[in-house]
């Protein structure tokens, strides 16, 4: 029997736990909040999945080392900015020989490095056992248990398989891949491509303007992948389009539903006052930035979004700058 441990109970890191129960499953969860602790013991985090019950094969707890011990699977769902810290207060608890599997999706502000690296560098993992699991996977969605697929990625095939069978659901299917690099970037990039969709759509323009959005956001990030060594083919797949589609057009995207009321005029401020959260790519598109800066990559689209959460540029300004931009031939 696969013993699995999630830290973390947001939304999808309650929801990547139900499907690994529904595949057969144990799992442990680990909770910061006694509150939410509590209620998933009930059978309901009704915090970030309200009037959804969970499968009895889930348990949750505080204490990270509970939680850990004995997992073949170790799953890492916190925000993105904070790994690193969390790591480093409980990251020794990981079993030696359990798979490390990253939910999040981002790059760390200051490093510019990608989860999986944070992941080796704060918790001491050897690489072979990082996995990402990334997709258009909307965690509501999967969690009334609607089809959906996603890739689980690692460099070691046989680690990355398996993975892909202990969350093999109904109506849950995995693909194995061993490209980290494009499944991350890809993962991170589209966060910051769905906050631009989602201003347009807040500014009242169509699905012609989303879907150029899309597709020339689809171009910075193959480039940017491209030039740290990933296959471009990932892009064309479910860790490229198919998350990047999901996230830009869905009201249930964070990112989306961001970005459209920034276009409706609202200061970054208030649409977190608003919302009581803030969308993973307002917290990473600088790092996108940087990190495609530091190899040369022309990403105009991540650099208009940072210079409105940055520099609070205006939405019009925005597509304004994007429009007069000198015109090239599509080439990616």
């Amino acid at each position: 029997m696969t013993t699995a441990a999630v830290f973390g109970t947001g939304s999808w890191g309650t929801a990547f736990a139900a499907v690994l129960a529904d595949a057969g499953t144990d799992v442990r969860m680990w909770g910061r909040r006694s509150e939410v602790v509590d209620a998933i013991n009930a059978g309901c985090n009704d915090e970030y999945l309200p009037e959804l019950p969970l499968p009895e094969r889930i348990s949750a707890t505080s204490d990270p080392e509970e939680a850990a011990a004995g997992a073949d699977i170790v799953v890492l769902a916190v925000p993105s900015q904070t790994l690193r810290a969390n790591l480093t207060t409980w990251g020794w608890v990981l079993p030696d020989d359990a798979a490390v599997v990253s939910l999040m999706k981002g790059v760390e502000l200051g490093t510019t490095k990608r989860m999986s690296e944070v992941i080796a560098d704060a918790a001491g993992i050897d690489t072979g056992r990082i996995v990402v699991v990334s997709g258009p996977n909307l965690a509501r969605e999967i969690a009334v248990k609607q089809p959906a697929a996603s890739v689980v990625a690692a460099a070691d095939e046989r680690v990355a398989q398996r993975v892909a069978d202990a969350c093999a659901a109904p109506y849950f299917r995995p693909y194995t891949h061993t490209d980290v690099v494009g499944t991350e970037i890809a993962g991170a990039t589209k966060n910051v491509i769905a906050l631009a969709v989602g201003m347009a759509e807040g500014l009242g323009m169509g699905d012609n303007s989303k879907a150029s959005i899309i597709t020339r956001g689809l171009a910075e990030t193959t480039r940017l992948g491209t030039a740290l060594g990933a296959d471009p083919v990932t892009f064309a797949g479910l860790a490229g389009i198919g998350d990047l589609i999901a996230t830009c057009m869905s009201p249930l995207s964070r990112n989306h539903s961001f970005g459209v009321r920034l276009g409706q005029g609202m200061a970054v401020d208030e649409v977190v006052a608003v919302t009581r959260q803030t969308a993973e790519g307002v917290k990473s598109c600088t790092s996108i930035l940087d990190l495609a800066r530091q190899h040369g990559v022309d990403v105009p689209i991540i650099e208009q979004v940072n210079a409105m959460i940055t520099e609070g540029r205006t939405a019009p300004h925005v597509v304004g700058a994007l429009l007069s931009r000198p015109r090239k031939a599509e080439t990616g």
